[in-house]
């Protein structure tokens, strides 16, 4: 049997108690964005050879200022503050640290299938069919974008399943790492592309378009689709980045990989939703640094601008700061405005698909709001809760359930059963078909069960929100 993970939060950390044990330890560092810099405890330095002086020691460790969490850029190792200070201790005592775990078995077959995929895959610049390479460009809507493009990327086609494949490789050696695979569905005249990762985002994170980024790029668009970083990058020459998982999040491990860039558009997507999601991940990113491309009939997505033939180096230019002052003028506020009268329904937040009466009363699940739910123990509050989550959760809406009273394994199993909607006890084979399936859910339970101290609550919460 296996042990239950301890339920225990872990402790906090602010971003001066960071400083200061590094300035006690003598590991010298340096501001970053949303990182802190610092020389590599991992990178291999023989004994037998001389200190380098500290001015070339190269900072290729990154310290989130929020969370505390590391990430050595040169050998992938990463941890909790509380690992970064333990491996500090073991440094002190002449032991080597601790590198980098090897990825679990489950993790190392997923990658091993990725890669049998990448090479079943054929180069979508190099179809033996020319008719059969224009169809498919044609599905995707991609046939404005050059096979030059395709090539720089990397981008295949998968036969078989119908799919564009998208490589992420490791930033570090280049090699392949995960995919994602995008195929097309047409419902009537309504299209709609559904996307697969291997291994799956719990298990790899990574930007789509990484290896191209040059050391000397200073300016950067974030894009929220593969699709619109191809369009992008051949339209305006600028590097191109997609997340990974388009405006969902931004998740902190990545935050490294976009320290050196002095100036970071976000064209995340067309819908007020992605702009939403374009503010909070610029204020993680630093407000200073980042502009915004409104959405807007005149500013569709990447990709959606080159097929209408429109100047995407031009929209850039008349991006948005993220910035502002503590006082504004409606000048300032005018286009915010107007763009929540065009997206009336928008604005009044995801619509529940099974309650329609609740779309009656709340007008939607809004950005901002809190919403109160009472009645006596045993009336159904958890039950219905649960479904209120998932009836978000399935149209993509992050969520995070801080459950005090009901553990996450019972909670987690009532989900799972409210989502496959039949009992999964009499039908245990079907287990790991709807697991998989409840496992891609924008869904996440804090680890506090029980009377909790409230200083440790608000970190979890906060990070949450980006």
């Amino acid at each position: 049997d296996v042990l239950p993970s301890p339920e225990g939060p872990l402790p906090s950390v602010s971003i001066t108690e960071i400083r200061q044990y590094l300035r006690a330890q003598g590991i010298p560092f340096h501001d970053g964005y949303s990182c802190l810099h610092t020389p590599s405890l991992f990178t291999d330095i023989r004994e037998s050879q001389p200190p380098p002086p500290a001015s070339s020691v190269p900072y290729t460790l990154f310290i989130d200022k929020t969370t505390g969490s590391f990430l050595c850029t040169a050998t992938l190792a990463e941890g909790t503050w509380q690992d970064f200070q333990a491996n500090v201790e073991l440094r002190h005592r002449g032991v080597p640290p601790a590198s980098s775990e090897e990825p679990e078995e489950d993790t190392r077959q997923a990658r091993e299938d990725a890669r049998c995929i990448w090479e079943w895959a054929v180069p979508l610049w190099d179809l033996l069919d020319e008719d059969e390479t224009n169809k498919t460009k044609a599905m995707f809507g991609i046939s404005l974008v050059t096979d030059a493009t395709l090539k720089r990327f990397g981008v295949r086609y998968l036969r078989t399943a119908k799919s564009l494949v998208f490589p992420w490789f490791s930033p570090r050696d280049a090699t392949l790492k995960g995919l994602k695979l995008m195929r097309v569905e047409k419902k009537g005249d309504a299209i709609s592309y559904v996307e697969e990762t291997i291994p799956r985002f719990d298990s790899y994170r990574n930007l789509f378009g990484l290896p191209l980024v040059s050391r000397r790029d200073t300016e950067l668009v974030l894009t929220g689709w593969e699709l619109d970083a191809l369009a992008l990058n051949q339209a305006t020459g600028v590097a191109s980045l997609a997340l990974p998982r388009g405006a969902t999040c931004l998740p902190p491990a990545l935050l490294p990989y976009l320290e050196q860039f002095k100036r970071i558009t976000l064209w995340l997507g067309e819908d007020l939703r992605s702009w939403e999601a374009a503010k909070l991940f610029a204020r993680k990113l630093s407000l200073k640094r980042c502009s915004l491309v409104r959405p807007g009939d005149l500013q569709p997505r990447p990709l959606e601008a080159l097929n209408q033939g429109l100047n995407l180096t031009k929209i850039l230019r008349a991006a948005l700061p993220a910035s502002h002052k503590s006082i504004v003028s409606f000048r300032q506020l005018r286009e915010e405005v107007f763009g929540e009268l065009v997206n009336t329904e928008q604005v009044a937040g995801v619509k529940w698909a099974r309650f329609p009466e609740l779309n009656k009363l709340l007008k939607g699940h809004r950005r901002g709001e809190l919403t109160i739910f009472t009645g006596p123990t045993g009336s159904g509050k958890t039950t219905f809760i649960s479904e209120y989550a998932l009836d978000l959760c399935m149209q993509g809406v992050c969520t995070l359930w801080g459950s005090f009273e009901i553990n996450n394994v019972r909670l987690a199993k009532i989900m799972l059963t409210q989502f496959a909607a039949q009992r999964l006890e009499d039908q245990l084979e079907l287990y790991d078909e709807w697991a998989d399936r409840f496992e891609d859910l924008p869904l996440y339970f804090m680890t506090f069960h029980g009377q909790q101290n409230i200083k440790y609550v608000p970190a979890p919460l906060s990070l949450a929100v980006f």
